[in-house]
């Protein structure tokens, strides 16, 4: 399953087959033992050592419906037994922090425990509770996503507690605005204590890539606006530095041009796309007929059986055929040749469909994806179950300066007189399986991407291409956590998927 709304997928356990449950130390639980064993705070290495667990709340969110024929609590005793075994054991290993994300557990006696709450506000009544735990050293709240928490703490913080500010964003790859994060920090020092304030991100790195040393092809202006993980280190060290008064200027400088830069920089703005997006507001851009008489219209057109067939659009790609993709990218082969080697692949892949009867056709995708985003070369995140991705960056306002698809759909069109079907990825899919911008709301970014898909669709239509089929495969994988927060986000992204088709014919 996702973990919440990132790029990032779990397994997930089945609580009905855990009659027998005990805890499996598995390779990397041992190098944790091995690194606490090695570096315990009697070696005098300087720093102390802080370790992760998932709490048993997290970890037993089960697999999508077993919740309404099991009852988790009924497993409670046995889960919590098991986290007093992890816990005395990193403690036997010399482990000084042990870090519980959202967890309902009390503390082991000679442990510094913490609490860490990230990606959405922390409501008053829990912020009240989680406060109010006894044997707890402190607190990890993420005030990127939670800027009202800010305001929580500033009504109340438990005196003597330590406070783990999340002012570093670790769930995107841009700088953080050093002078904002600092004013922040400096703001809780009455209500916190001088001494209890500790630059924290807002939530893990692994949400992010490891370290910009590695982008050497990555334009220089916008590697400049960038931070991965190890840049993020280097921030909330800065912020540490300059909070105890050994502010480092040079750094706190070329922080402030690099905002500065991306603020004014004309590839970041696009005033014609801000006025299409802009006019977008007053219609909910429905298609101007009902779906039962556009049915009608498009099957006089294209006189299909009453079940017609097709697939989903993409074929397998071969060896051949990765082998021209890696030819072509790297200038061995020309565009010439490159483009006579898909269209001999479209051709096979519209031949074999034709001799199954297959009534609406695809072209098999054979081309090598190209999306007109920037895009970094050594991030590989894992974003479903069977694949990795390099997620391009959405840098600045989105346009579409030419067709994308056009020519080969049309392409394969030519090859056949059966209709052929395009596939385009939706605009809620792609914000959510991209790198998006932090200085605009989702929501906008979404409508851009939609005016971008709208244009291709209009096209398309153009060139004789009438069954369009746009995929929102990962339109719940944007879903706020709290159900109370889901319609808003619903609202704007099937707005958007509509936006991408309201213009065409009633036959398309």
């Amino acid at each position: 399953m996702q973990w919440h709304h990132t790029l990032w997928a779990i397994l997930v356990w089945d609580p009905r087959e855990s009659s027998s449950l005990h805890w499996n130390l598995s390779g990397m639980g041992k190098v944790v033992l091995r690194i606490c064993r090695r570096w315990p705070p009697s070696s005098g290495h300087p720093s102390e050592s802080k370790w992760l667990i998932l709490s048993q709340s997290t970890l037993s969110k089960p697999a999508k419906g077993v919740e309404k024929s099991f009852s988790l609590l009924s497993l409670i005793d046995k889960i919590l037994l098991i986290y007093k075994e992890v816990v005395t054991e990193l403690k036997e290993a010399g482990a000084t922090w042990i870090q519980f994300d959202e967890p309902t557990l009390s503390t082991v006696s000679g442990l510094k425990v913490l609490i860490e709450t990230y990606f959405v506000d922390v409501p008053a009544k829990a912020y009240k509770t989680l406060t109010s735990f006894k044997g707890v050293a402190g607190f990890v709240f993420d005030l990127v996503r939670g800027t009202k928490t800010l305001d929580l703490v500033n009504t109340g913080f438990p005196s003597g507690k330590y406070l783990f500010v999340g002012v570093v964003d670790g769930r995107n790859i841009w700088a953080n605005d050093l002078v904002i994060s600092l004013n922040t920090l400096k703001s809780l020092e009455d209500q916190v204590g001088k001494g209890n304030r500790v630059v924290s991100t807002s939530c893990s790195l692994l949400h992010t890539a490891v370290d910009l040393a590695n982008e050497t092809k990555l334009d220089k202006e916008i590697k400049s606006w960038l931070a991965f993980a190890a840049q993020k280190v280097q921030e909330v060290n800065a912020l540490a530095k300059a909070l105890s008064g050994e502010r480092d200027e040079a750094f706190f400088f070329s922080n402030a041009a690099a905002h500065s830069s991306r603020k004014f920089s004309p590839r970041v703005t696009n005033e014609n796309v801000q006025k299409a997006a802009a006019s977008l507001k007053g219609s909910d851009h429905r298609r101007a007929k009902n779906v039962s008489a556009r049915l009608a219209a498009q099957q006089k057109k294209l006189g299909l059986p009453v079940l017609p067939t097709t697939t989903i659009g993409s074929f397998p790609q071969t060896m051949d055929l990765r082998r021209v993709h890696r030819e072509f990218k790297a200038k061995k082969i020309s565009e010439d040749d490159y483009v006579k080697s898909i269209r001999e692949e479209i051709n096979k892949v519209v031949k074999l469909q034709e001799e199954l009867d297959i009534d609406v056709l695809v072209h098999g995708e054979p081309e090598f994806s190209i999306i007109g985003f920037c895009l970094h070369y050594q991030w590989v995140g894992p974003i479903l179950w069977s694949r990795c991705v390099k997620p391009p960056i959405i840098y600045g306002d989105v346009s579409r300066p030419k067709a994308m698809t056009v020519f080969r759909s049309s392409m394969a069109q030519s090859m056949t007189e059966r209709p052929m079907k395009r596939m385009l990825t939706g605009p809620v899919t792609l914000l959510n399986w991209l790198v998006i911008r932090n200085d605009l709301p989702r929501s906008e970014t979404c409508h851009q991407i939609a005016l971008a898909i709208k244009d291709e669709v209009e096209d398309l239509e153009r060139e004789g291409i009438t069954v369009i089929q746009i995929d929102e495969a990962a339109l719940r994988e944007g879903l706020l956590l709290r159900k109370s927060e889901q319609a808003s986000y619903l609202e704007w992204a099937v707005h958007s998927f509509r936006i991408t088709n309201c213009s065409v014919e009633d036959t398309t």
